[in-house]
């Protein structure tokens, strides 16, 4: 691949991944830092699901994109490799997430994008702010699109007095001064919070699905408000993966985010 700066190459991968300025993005590379892990001992079936329900993208690690980036030939859905990692096993190193691997390895394993993450707040957040900075160089000159998983959630947290998100728009904003390209937050359920946090970037804000949890109906219904709100999508593992119908779940997600939805009518159409 050349090294050759190409905005419209860089473009038409960003169309890939959010057509229409939209995406439904399912990050599956929970395995890695914590398994076993619900839904993810088939990986070739939970992809192929996400393939049938039409999602955007699939965010994983590195040896799962080129295990398995051949099922998407040909559809519409894309591989972005993940390229932070600690383990469950790391005690006070835990939340300190490291890079493992190199943007110009990305198209040769099956990826069209990149993606890390900063713990923002943990004691190691200085270092890791530096390995997303140097991700997103490199991927900047290799065309590659760049994904921030930003989450404020660390014993340091500090956010300004009188900040609604307690530090979520921080987060986002971080994600798009360091070069994302499309940063992923975490849903607040205040609209007026949660539209300053959408609209303080001009970068895709896709929302987080959190712990998991049982409640169907909440799940889409709180992605229903954060489309109405401001948010481009959504980045949800755990609520689609770990799903009794992953592939229903997933379609439903598309057909809120893509085709405007509500959340009730998702349930009704994909038998949720």
């Amino acid at each position: 691949m050349s090294n050759a700066f190409n905005p419209a190459e860089k473009a038409k991968r960003l169309q890939r991944l959010f057509p229409g300025g939209k995406g439904v993005w399912i990050p599956i590379d929970h395995g890695a830092s914590d398994y076993p892990c619900e839904g993810l001992d088939d990986l070739e079936a939970i992809i192929t699901g996400l393939i049938e329900a039409g999602v955007d993208a699939i965010v994983a690690q590195k040896g799962v994109v080129n295990h398995y980036h051949g099922l998407c030939e040909g559809t519409s859905t894309s591989m972005v490799v993940h390229y932070s990692v600690s383990t469950r096993h790391g005690g006070v190193d835990s939340s300190n997430k490291v890079l493992v691997g190199h943007a110009d390895e990305t198209v040769s394993r099956g990826g069209i994008g990149v993606s890390a993450q900063v713990n923002m707040g943990s004691p190691e957040e200085a270092a890791m702010i530096e390995r997303m900075g140097q991700l997103n160089r490199d991927a900047h000159h290799l065309n590659l699109p760049s994904f921030g998983m930003v989450y404020a959630r660390g014993n340091n947290l500090n956010p300004v007095e009188g900040d609604a998100t307690n530090g979520q728009i921080h987060a986002v904003r971080l994600a798009f001064e360091l070069g994302c390209d499309a940063a992923k937050t975490t849903y607040i359920d205040d609209e007026k919070a949660f539209k300053s946090l959408t609209s303080s970037v001009p970068i895709p804000v896709l929302v987080a699905g959190g712990p998991l949890t049982t409640n169907t109906v909440d799940v889409l219904s709180t992605v229903e408000q954060a489309m109405n709100h401001g948010a481009s999508g959504v980045c949800m593992g755990r609520q689609v993966f770990a799903h009794p119908n992953p592939t229903a779940m997933a379609a439903a997600l598309v057909s809120i985010v893509h085709h405007g939805l509500s959340a009730r009518e998702a349930v009704a159409k994909h038998g949720l």
